[in-house]
């Protein structure tokens, strides 16, 4: 099974990327092939609706997104983490998240996805769980379930996260509930859901 993470931070080496590598990390040593693609290092243009995706055609938007579409739908699970900036995701993932109504036009393609939401902020009420939030009702419109960390709503830092021992504990605990989840539902497709 396949967990890919997505970080939707503009900054390359970050606190955002930071805390991902963290969750995959959680996931790669439970024995989940892992993957991630990071905003910082790739284009993804703004949806205009231009409406071709709603008649079956590909987007005509010629930059990155198709690495988002193919690892999206090969994926078992996403961790999506983003900065909470001004309150809420980056630009850079909202254009991410705009762009994927493609995935769902075409035949709910993240439906059944297992998914959870990581963020870090300035302060420990900087807009997290606003960006936790934003990102859980991309989840919910695709059809996916979404998890948390046990006890709320999923990893929340506050910068330098690599500081944060509270956030880390979050970030960990969201992932493993992800990797919970997966091998439950694995263990029951293997039964013949029994």
């Amino acid at each position: 099974m396949m967990i890919l993470g997505v970080s939707g931070s503009p900054k390359k080496g970050g606190n955002t990327e930071y805390i991902l590598d963290e969750a995959l990390k959680v996931a790669s040593e439970r024995g989940f092939k892992t993957q991630q693609l990071l905003c910082s290092s790739l284009e993804v243009r703004y949806c205009d609706d231009c409406g071709d995706c709603a008649r079956g055609k590909p987007c005509p938007i010629k930059d990155d997104m198709d690495k988002f579409y193919e690892l999206m739908e090969e994926a078992d699970g996403l961790i999506v983490s983003s900065p909470a900036y001004f309150g809420t995701v980056t630009a850079q993932i909202k254009a991410v998240f705009d762009r994927t109504i493609l995935l769902r036009r075409q035949g709910f393609k993240l439906k059944g996805k297992v998914g959870c939401a990581l963020t870090v902020g300035a302060s420990r009420n900087g807009g997290q769980e606003k960006t936790i939030e934003t990102i859980h009702n991309w989840m919910h419109m695709h059809g996916m379930i979404v998890v948390g960390d046990d006890s709320h709503f999923g990893g929340i830092a506050v910068r330098p996260a690599h500081e944060d021992r509270i956030g880390r504990k979050t970030v960990v605990a969201s992932a493993n509930k992800l990797c919970d989840l997966l091998e439950r539902i694995k263990k029951s497709s293997c039964r013949g859901g029994d």
